[in-house]
């Protein structure tokens, strides 16, 4: 089933079931793809790959909006964040642990022969491209860095 399809149901549902939390979380997802959508065009439909892409958005948005919320003491504020994150998040496949990205990028190094700090976007290319979905940048970025320096 389509991601545009299983959002419409769920929303059906937290209004069902009066779940607000739920419901705000999926009513943001829901015009975040939409948004997308038409960006690309009115006839296209969105690939598996760009739902991916436009909910991991949605999440570093929410993330950073916690970030600055937190160091804010606006605990109230940081809550609906944090709430939004986990709705979100269900709809985005399992992500790595650190462990399982370190081994996904040794073999990427080993791959590209990269063995200086200085080469290290080639390895964040291919590891960006193999972990699409699985793992956010940042994360990526910090684990080339360390097996490289």
């Amino acid at each position: 089933m389509a991601l545009q399809q299983q959002i419409d149901q769920d929303i059906k549902a937290a209004m069902l079931a009066k779940n607000e939390v739920h419901l705000r979380g999926l009513r943001a997802i829901k015009a975040a793809l939409l948004l997308a959508k038409t960006e690309k065009g009115a006839s296209e439909t969105l690939s598996e790959e760009n739902e991916i892409k436009v909910l991991q958005k949605l999440v570093k948005q929410r993330k950073e909006s916690a970030d600055i919320y937190k160091a804010q003491n606006r605990e109230d504020l940081y809550k609906v964040e944090a709430e939004e994150i986990q709705v979100i998040e269900a709809y985005l496949p399992k992500q790595l642990s650190r462990q399982e990205i370190e081994a996904h990028i040794k073999e990427i190094i080993s791959k590209t022969g990269v063995v200086e700090l200085k080469d290290m976007g080639k390895v964040i290319g291919a590891a960006n491209k193999e972990l699409a979905g699985k793992a956010d940048g940042k994360t990526i970025s910090e684990v080339v860095k360390e097996l490289l320096s």
